[in-house]
């Protein structure tokens, strides 16, 4: 055979599969194996994101031994779910809000219903801001009793209590001549007034 042919040349050996996955891939991490590390599995807790490089069989084997939690009792595997269920993220009480203190660290403010901010550049001076207690939620009935009695939902119960009478004395009969309209004001009044004392709004 002369080594300079062109049909030398041209002849092509199909190579086996085998070869050609491991001229694909690195070879398999397992000890002393030979085949091509085409499957990943990975390393194990802290080391999330690396993975060891297997061929199919040796990846079975290492799948079938693979315990993430190894290593840990079961009250530390208990803390684990429980904090994979926010991301691993700190959590804290619906209803609170977050206040930095003086040493950095970050504690729950209890007190939610204070109004608590920073100045940071000084704009406010001095002042000096009470905490706002949160309202009440209105509903429809009771705004309804309120615009009666020519009041809105900001209105305290002192001031339903003082305008109740004011309008009470205002309407009554003897106030005015025993008027038709004034009686149906009256009435009114008394209903609206009488309403919000049943949901203690008053």
């Amino acid at each position: 055979m002369k080594l300079e042919s062109k049909i030398f040349d041209r002849i092509r050996v199909k190579p086996d599969e085998d070869r050609l996955l491991r001229d694909q891939n690195p070879p398999c991490a397992w000890p002393d194996c030979n085949g091509a590390g085409t499957h990943r599995a990975p390393k194990g807790r802290g080391h999330d994101g690396e993975y060891h490089l297997f061929c199919l069989n040796h990846v079975r084997q290492y799948n079938r031994s693979y315990n993430y939690f190894s290593g840990m009792d079961d009250d530390q595997v208990i803390d684990y779910q429980k904090s994979a269920m926010t991301g691993h993220r700190p959590t804290w009480k619906l209803g609170t809000k977050r206040t930095g203190n003086e040493d950095g660290s970050d504690q729950a403010d209890e007190d939610a219903g204070g109004y608590q901010f920073s100045d940071a550049f000084g704009l406010f001076g001095d002042m000096e801001f009470e905490a706002r207690k949160p309202r009440r939620t209105v509903r429809n009935a009771e705004r309804q009793a309120l615009s009666t009695l020519s009041l809105d939902e900001t209105a305290t119960p002192a001031e339903v209590k003082a305008q109740y009478k004011l309008l009470v004395k205002r309407h009554h009969p003897d106030a005015n001549g025993g008027k038709r309209e004034s009686e149906d004001k009256l009435r009114e009044v008394i209903q609206a007034y009488d309403y919000l004392r049943s949901v203690d709004f008053c």
